[in-house]
C-alpha cells in the first residue's frame, strides 16, 4: 500500500504520459479514485444570478402589508403552495415544497449585509468574494479550498460555467472551470491542434517554463477526467426542463473526483425581472426548484447525499413595493437556502419587517449573509475554518443537527 504523496509523486514522473493522445493513466485514474472515495463532506454553491425576488419565492401571506406593497403582482394564498400559517411557496417551486416536506430544505430569512450596493457587478462581486466594501482579491470558494488543502491539491476545486467566477479564484488551487464535459478541451483551430494537444515535459533548471508544462499537464488530465466521469453518467432521474447545469455535478461525483467545492450558477442575469414578473420569475423558480430537488434524488441514487450540502444564494433581493411595469427592482435583504440530507429542514434568521423599509423602500437585512457562509463552513465542512476564510467571527445558524 501506498500513500497519497506517493501517488502524486508518481504521476509528476508520468508525466503527460497518454494525455496528448486523450488517455488518462491508469495510475491516474486509481489515484483519483482512491482519493474522491472517502467520506470527506462536498458543499455545492448555487448562484441564481440577477437578483431572485424573494418577497415572491417565500410569501409572506399572513402579512397583509404584503398585499399592499404588491396589489397587483402579490400572490394570492389560493394560488400558494403552504409551508405553514405564515407563509408559503411560489406556485413553481415544487422540487422545493418537496424538499421541505421531506425536512431537507432549510431557508434563511433577511440575508444581505450593511450599506448594500443595488448594482448586480459589484453586488456580486461582495458575495464572491465574502467582503463588502473591500475590493478583496481572491474568492471566497478560492480562500475556502487554500484553508481545506493549503498545498495544491489536482481537481479540488470546481466551477461549471463558460469562465471563471470570481467566488473560486485561490490563491493555491488552480479552479477546472468548464461548461460542456464532452467539450472540455483548449479552444483552438483545426490546424492548431497538435501544437495544443501537446504537453510539455519537465524543464530542469527553468522554474518558469517548468511550472507553464505543469499547468499544461495538470489542464489536460483535468479536461480527459471531466470528459470521461460525463461520458460513463448515465441517470434515471428527472432534473426538470432546465438541469442547471447540476448533473455534470453528479456525474464528477460519481466519477470520484476529489473535489470538496464546486461553484455554478443560473447564468445570464435571468432572475432580473424589472418587467411582467408573475409568470417569468414563477418559471425560472420551477427550473431551479426542479434541478436542485432532482440533483438531491441522483445524489441519494448514487449513495452521495449524506455527503452533499447545496446552498443557494441570489446577489440582492428585489425592492419590496412593486412597479409600474408589474415588476420589481432592486433591493436589498432576501432568503437563502440550504438543501442536504444532513440540513434540518425549517425557518432561521428574523425575516424582515415589511412595515419597517429603508428610505429606498428595500427591506432591511437581519442575517449577514457571511453567517450562513459560516455556518456551511464550519458547521459542514471543517471546524474552526471559517473565521480565516471570512476573515472575521460570524454566528453560525443550527442548520446542521
Amino acid at each position: 500500500m501506498i500513500n497519497r504523496r506517493q501517488w502524486l509523486g508518481r504521476l509528476a514522473a508520468l508525466g503527460g504520459a497518454g494525455v496528448a493522445t486523450g488517455a488518462v493513466p491508469s495510475i491516474f485514474q486509481s489515484a483519483l479514485a482512491a482519493e474522491g472515495a472517502g467520506q470527506e463532506r462536498i458543499l455545492v454553491v448555487f448562484e441564481m444570478s440577477g437578483g431572485n425576488d424573494g418577497l415572491n419565492s417565500i410569501v409572506p401571506y399572513a402579512d397583509d402589508t404584503y398585499y399592499k406593497l404588491r396589489p397587483r403582482i402579490g400572490i394570492r394564498q389560493d394560488k400558494l403552495r403552504k409551508l405553514d400559517e405564515h407563509y408559503g411557496f411560489n406556485p413553481g417551486l415544487l422540487g422545493f415544497q418537496r424538499l421541505w416536506q421531506d425536512g431537507r430544505l432549510a431557508i434563511v430569512h433577511g440575508v444581505g449585509y450593511a450599506q448594500p450596493s443595488f448594482s448586480h457587478f459589484t453586488s456580486m462581486a461582495y458575495w464572491h468574494t465574502a467582503a463588502p466594501n473591500s475590493g478583496a482579491e481572491y474568492g471566497w470558494c478560492g480562500r475556502l479550498a487554500d484553508t481545506l488543502a493549503p498545498t495544491p491539491k489536482p481537481n479540488f476545486l470546481i466551477n461549471v460555467d463558460t469562465t471563471q467566477s470570481l467566488a473560486v479564484r485561490s490563491r493555491i488551487h488552480t479552479p477546472v472551470v468548464f461548461d460542456e464535459p464532452e467539450r472540455f478541451q483548449r479552444l483552438g483551430l483545426l490546424q492548431e491542434r497538435a501544437m495544443l494537444n501537446y504537453v510539455s515535459t519537465p524543464v530542469a533548471g527553468n522554474p518558469g517554463l517548468d511550472y507553464l508544462a505543469q499547468v499544461a499537464r495538470s489542464a489536460d488530465e483535468a479536461s480527459a477526467l471531466v470528459r470521461e466521469a460525463w461520458a460513463k453518467y448515465k441517470t434515471p432521474i428527472d432534473y426538470g426542463i432546465v438541469p442547471a447545469q447540476l448533473p455534470k455535478v453528479a456525474a464528477c461525483i460519481a466519477a470520484g473526483l476529489p473535489a470538496r467545492v464546486y461553484y455554478l450558477a443560473y447564468r445570464n442575469n435571468a432572475f432580473d425581472t424589472h418587467v411582467q414578473q408573475p409568470d417569468l420569475h414563477q418559471r425560472l423558480l420551477s427550473y431551479v426548484a426542479d434541478a436542485i430537488h432532482g440533483f438531491q434524488r441522483d445524489l441519494e441514487r448514487l449513495g452521495q447525499a449524506d455527503r452533499v450540502t447545496t446552498m443557494i444564494f441570489s446577489e440582492f433581493g428585489r425592492r419590496a413595493p412593486e412597479n409600474t411595469n408589474l415588476g420589481t427592482d432592486h433591493g436589498a435583504a432576501n432568503n437563502m437556502f440550504m438543501v442536504g440530507s444532513r440540513v434540518r429542514g425549517g425557518h432561521y434568521g428574523k425575516p424582515s419587517s415589511l412595515s419597517e423599509l429603508d428610505a429606498g423602500d428595500n427591506l432591511a437585512y437581519t442575517t449577514d449573509f457571511r453567517r450562513v457562509y459560516a455556518t456551511a463552513i464550519d458547521n459542514w465542512l471543517q471546524p474552526g475554518a471559517a473565521k480565516s476564510v471570512l476573515k472575521g467571527e460570524f454566528e453560525t445558524l443550527p442548520i446542521f443537527g
